[in-house]
C-alpha cells in the first residue's frame, strides 16, 4: 500500500503500522485480533479514513473497506451495515423502500465510524443522533470473541462503544433504525464576503425560530479560484447557509425568509429532493486532502460569541480556515432510548474550524483552533469527538469530549474489557 492508500481521506501524516490486514469478514477480524494479542501488538482499525486521528506506530492496522455490505429490513425499518460501508450505499439501499438513514453531510463517510462517534445528521433535530438509532452491534473484543451486543444484553459494553468507539472493540457491523422519509426540502445559499458578518449575526435568531423538522447550519468558506467552482462564488470567501427540512416545500420556503432578508445571494439552490440526494445540500469536497479540525459545543450563541467568531474569520491566516456552525437542540437534547457515552446533549450549537495543512505544517491550524477555543470559552460546555480531526493534542480532545463522570466510567470499562490495552485508536481512552 502507498501512503495515500493508508491515509484514506485524510492525507496528512499517514499511519505507520507494522502491518496492514484487509479484512473481508468478521472472522478475519477475529483472527487478526487473536494474532495481535499473541504477539503483544496494538490494534487499530480504519474504513474510509475521514476522521482519522493520530495512530499508534507499529500497530496492526485492520482495513475494513471490503466489508461494505448493507441489508435493509423494510418491515422493521432497519438496516444492517458492515464496518466498511459508506453512507452512499446505505442511502441507496434504504431509498428502494422509501426509507431514509440518519446520515450526515457527506454520503462518502463511513457509516459505522460516523454512528459510533455520535452522528450529527442533517435531520438530527427531528430524529436525534445516529448513535441513538443503533439496535445491536457485532463486535470483536480484545479476548478474540465475536459478540452480538445490545443495550439489554451487554449494557456497559454497549454504552461504552456508543461514543467510546474502537477503544473497546472492533465493530464489524451494526443495525440502525431508518426513517419513513422519501424526500427532504433543502439546499444551500451563498452570500458574498461583505455580508458574512450580517449572516452570522442573523443566524442564531433565525435558527431559534425553526421547527424541529428543520436543521440548519452556516459555513464561512474560502473557495479556491478553480474551474470546477461555479463562477459567481469562485475565488471568494462566502457564507454558505444550508438547511434540511422534513416537510412541504411551501413551508420550507417560508422558513427561509428571515435569513434571505440579510441580502442578495450569489447562488441559491433549494428544492425538494429524494433523501438519497441529500448530500447535495452541503456538497462536501470528495477529494482526499490534508486537514486539521476542532470544535466546541456551546450552551448558547449570543451576540458577543458571534462577534468573536466574526473576528476570527476576518483576521485569519493567509489561508483562511473553514468555519462551520450547526444548530442542535430538539431531539438531540432529549434522553435517548439507547444509552450512550455521547455527552453534552444540552448543547444548542456546535462551532467547528477546519484548516487545510500546507507546507508550513500543522502548527498554524492548531493556532486557529486555540483562538477559537479561547474566544468561545465562556459558553463552551464540551466537545464532539467525531469532529476532532488531528487537533492540538495539548488541548486533551478526548477527555473534554465526555462528562467527567462518564470519562471515569469509560476508563473503568476499558480496564475490564481491554486490560492489556490492545485497542489503541487515535482517540484513546487513557486509564
Amino acid at each position: 500500500m502507498t501512503d495515500n492508500d493508508l491515509a484514506g481521506f485524510q492525507t496528512f501524516a499517514p499511519p505507520r503500522p507494522s502491518s496492514v490486514v484487509t479484512a473481508g469478514s468478521a472472522s478475519d477480524v477475529v483472527k487478526v485480533v487473536e494474532y495481535a494479542a499473541a504477539q503483544n501488538l496494538p490494534v487499530q482499525v480504519q474504513a474510509t479514513g475521514h476522521g482519522r486521528s493520530m495512530t499508534e506506530p507499529g500497530a496492526v492496522l485492520i482495513d475494513t473497506h471490503l466489508m461494505n455490505g448493507v441489508r435493509v429490513d423494510p418491515v422493521n425499518r432497519t438496516a444492517w451495515v458492515e464496518a466498511g460501508a459508506r453512507w452512499r450505499a446505505v442511502l441507496d439501499a434504504a431509498a428502494q423502500f422509501g426509507l431514509a438513514a440518519p446520515s450526515g453531510s457527506s454520503p462518502e463517510v463511513g457509516a459505522v465510524g460516523y454512528t459510533l462517534g455520535g452522528g450529527y445528521g442533517i435531520l438530527a433535530r427531528k430524529h436525534g443522533l445516529a448513535v441513538d438509532q443503533v439496535r445491536r452491534m457485532e463486535v470483536v473484543t480484545a479476548d478474540g470473541e465475536l459478540r452480538m451486543v445490545t443495550a439489554d444484553r451487554d449494557p456497559d459494553l454497549c454504552w461504552a462503544l456508543l461514543g467510546g468507539r474502537d477503544n473497546f472493540g472492533i465493530v464489524t457491523g451494526l443495525e440502525i433504525g431508518l426513517f419513513d422519509t422519501r424526500t427532504v426540502y433543502g439546499g444551500g445559499m451563498y452570500f458574498d464576503t461583505h455580508l458574512i458578518p450580517k449572516v452570522l449575526a442573523a443566524y442564531p435568531e433565525w435558527t431559534k425560530s425553526l421547527p424541529e423538522a428543520a436543521t440548519a447550519s452556516v459555513g464561512v468558506i474560502p473557495l479556491p479560484n478553480l474551474p470546477f467552482i461555479p463562477e459567481p462564488i469562485r475565488g471568494r470567501q462566502v457564507a454558505h447557509v444550508r438547511i434540511a427540512f422534513d416537510g412541504p416545500a411551501e413551508i420550507g420556503e417560508q422558513l427561509l425568509a428571515p435569513i434571505q432578508a440579510v441580502g442578495p445571494r450569489l447562488l441559491e439552490h433549494m428544492r425538494t429532493m429524494p433523501y438519497a440526494e441529500s448530500g447535495s445540500i452541503y456538497n462536501d469536497p470528495p477529494v482526499p486532502h490534508a486537514y486539521s479540525g476542532d470544535n466546541v459545543l456551546l450552551s448558547d450563541l449570543n451576540p458577543t460569541a458571534v462577534q468573536r467568531i466574526s473576528a476570527i474569520v476576518a483576521s485569519g491566516p493567509v489561508e483562511p480556515p473553514v468555519l462551520d456552525i450547526r444548530h442542535l437542540g430538539g431531539a438531540v437534547s432529549r434522553v435517548p432510548q439507547v444509552p450512550s457515552a455521547i455527552g453534552f446533549r444540552e448543547a444548542q450549537y456546535i462551532v467547528r474550524v477546519i484548516s487545510m495543512i500546507g507546507a508550513d505544517g500543522i502548527e498554524s491550524a492548531w493556532s486557529v483552533q486555540r483562538r477559537l477555543r479561547e474566544a468561545l470559552a465562556p459558553w463552551t460546555i464540551g466537545r464532539a469527538l467525531s469532529f476532532a480531526y488531528l487537533p492540538d493534542p495539548e488541548s486533551d480532545p478526548v477527555r473534554t469530549a465526555f462528562h467527567p463522570a462518564d470519562y471515569r466510567r469509560l476508563t473503568k470499562l476499558k480496564a475490564e474489557y481491554d486490560p492489556e490495552e490492545l485497542f489503541r485508536c487515535g482517540q484513546r481512552i487513557v486509564r
